[in-house]
């Protein structure tokens, strides 16, 4: 008689079980993770190599922070955590870069609120356009404010830090889609022996900033320039789909230069309309300015 050998075969409904349970918690990963993704500040440093930097200037370390957005995702702890790290990073300038809260009501809180932030060489200031909503006067209100809490509003401003026998010219203009932006009367203040940093909220500015001129007819007119508003999309595949802030893609996030400029557009601290991030982390920038030689 034949032999038939019996070879025992493990149930497949287990496997299928536990395929659909590794499945499951993998969505629930993907569907929880931009929820997390808010609260994963980075802290970005990048040195910055600059042709004929006067030598007073090297090393000078800058910090800038964006799009903090106070409000009913971000509140006053975290607003405490954020510029306690800013404190903790030996900023020589420390520069911030708007949308402070969700309203101008809430930026004038914001800063009566704040704690104090510390840089050697100060610490200075744009608005966004969260913090002019109306009404218009909020922004009298909203610079007062900030002087009170330390920090030098540039509201269609220039302002010279001196620095031994060099400047640096920190040059800021009003928030271009809810204010009343100057850059032609900004930029005709500064000249080209000036190392200057262009503040703005909104990186939409810049090509009409590279091509304005200052005091002695130079285009390309400042150095480095600092922008904020885009969250880095926020949630980054959604906005190569669909563009919810109406700015180029060329200028959505990160660093990039133009005609000798440098400019860097940051993911912002905070998020707008809803509490999530996809590969968009928030950042903190660390800029160590330095001479090319």
């Amino acid at each position: 008689m034949p032999r038939y050998q019996y070879r025992y075969r493990r149930p497949q409904r287990r496997r299928i079980r536990i395929r659909w349970f590794l499945l499951a918690l993998a969505v629930a990963a993907l569907v929880a993770y931009p929820f997390v993704e808010p609260s994963m500040l980075q802290i970005e440093e990048h040195t910055l190599y600059v042709t004929n930097l006067p030598s007073n200037l090297k090393n000078i370390r800058i910090v800038f922070a964006s799009d903090i957005h106070q409000g009913p995702w971000f509140s006053q702890k975290q607003v405490d955590e954020v510029f306690s790290t800013i404190n903790g990073l030996s900023a020589d300038l420390v520069i911030l870069g708007g949308d402070y809260a969700v309203d101008s009501d809430g930026a004038v809180q914001f800063f009566k609120t704040a704690p104090n932030l510390y840089a050697r060489l100060g610490v200075y200031a744009v608005v966004g356009n969260h913090d002019r909503t109306m009404p218009e006067s909020n922004l009298t209100t909203l610079k007062n404010a900030m002087l009170s809490a330390g920090v030098t509003p540039l509201v269609n401003a220039v302002q010279r830090v001196r620095i031994g026998t060099s400047d640096i010219v920190l040059a800021g203009i009003d928030d271009i889609n809810n204010g009343y932006p100057d850059l032609a009367g900004v930029a005709k203040q500064v000249s080209v022996d000036d190392y200057v940093i262009f503040l703005c909220h909104s990186p939409g500015i810049s090509p009409d900033a590279i091509r304005a001129v200052d005091s002695t007819g130079r285009g390309s007119w400042f150095d480095l320039g600092l922008f904020g508003h885009t969250h880095g999309g926020q949630i980054a595949f959604l906005e190569s789909i669909v563009d919810t802030n109406g700015v180029p893609a060329r200028y959505e996030s990160g660093w990039l230069r133009e005609n000798r400029i440098d400019m860097l557009v940051s993911h912002g601290v905070g998020t707008s309309n809803l509490p999530v991030r996809f590969l968009c982390r928030p950042q903190i920038h660390v800029i160590t300015i330095k001479p090319d030689t």
